[in-house]
């Protein structure tokens, strides 16, 4: 059973644009995958789409796999935890304890598992201690931390995030992926311009441009240029700079995607010499 199965969908806003058309996508259960694409591919709409928060205009979704329809829509969506990417639009109540718990009281938990929930959800999101602060008072970064926290606490298999590091300094943006990072039981599709988070965190890239341009891993997706060209996609660092190395030094081979692998090569040429 797949975590999540689009057959078909499309979906058009009421002013008539539209943002989706003929997605086919299945997503199994653990799996862990990269949606990427320019501005105004649809990533945020196929996003709220898969937490069924917007029900497709055509085709078909299925979570967890039962078909989604208007009246299981709200079952449907305790299975998916979804980060907006402005945590001001998630993080609302006066102390960080009383968000996390939200969702956990709404579940109608009693007190010991809502304080279990929240406790093991602030401790993972490297929050621990904040229970008292008012999240107005916090960092874009903390605030971001405290919406995750919100999201774990309510265990759903699925993550769905938008955006997660968009607006966050270096050190913000590396104590996310370590948030993020330990997930490995979470079904968890990230939509990012980041290319860089994309190769940390997931093992699958879907580009998306209103349509599916690209489906499958990392190393076939540098191999197609027109692809990467298309969507307005940039290679991280690392990548970029072996891609120039190996131009100026006539090297072949796969090009290096991570720091080991470029220094893989660099150790076997230097041995060469």
């Amino acid at each position: 059973m797949d975590a999540i199965g689009l057959s078909g969908v499309g979906y058009t806003y009421e002013d008539g644009h539209r943002a989706l058309r003929g997605i086919d996508l299945q997503i199994k259960k653990g799996e862990k995958v990269a949606l990427v694409g320019p501005n105004g591919a649809g990533k945020s709409t196929l996003l709220h789409i898969m937490s069924a928060l917007y029900m497709p205009t055509e085709g078909e979704l299925e979570i967890m796999g039962e078909k989604v329809t208007r009246k299981v829509a709200e079952k449907a969506r305790l299975s998916v935890g979804f980060l907006f990417q402005d945590p001001d639009d998630q993080v609302f109540m006066p102390r960080v304890w009383d968000d996390v718990a939200f969702g956990p009281n709404n579940l109608k938990l009693s007190a010991d598992e809502v304080k279990r929930r929240v406790e093991e959800a602030m401790e993972a999101a490297g929050i621990k201690g904040y229970e008292d602060r008012a999240p107005h008072h916090l960092s874009f970064g903390e605030k971001k931390r405290v919406a995750i926290a919100g999201v774990l606490a309510m265990r759903p298999p699925i993550l769905l995030l938008d955006e997660p590091t968009a607006n966050l300094d270096p050190q913000g943006r590396r104590d996310l992926v370590n948030v993020l990072m330990p997930l490995r039981d979470k079904t968890m599709v990230i939509a990012t311009h980041d290319l860089s988070v994309a190769f940390e965190l997931t093992d699958r890239v879907i580009v998306l441009k209103r349509t599916v341009l690209y489906d499958g891993d990392f190393r076939g997706l540098v191999e197609r240029p027109e692809i990467l060209a298309e969507a307005r996609l940039e290679l991280p660092s690392v990548p970029r700079l072996m891609e120039r190395w190996m131009e100026r030094t006539g090297r072949k081979g796969p090009l290096p995607l991570t720091i080991d692998e470029a220094l893989d090569m660099l150790d076997g040429d230097d041995g060469r010499r």
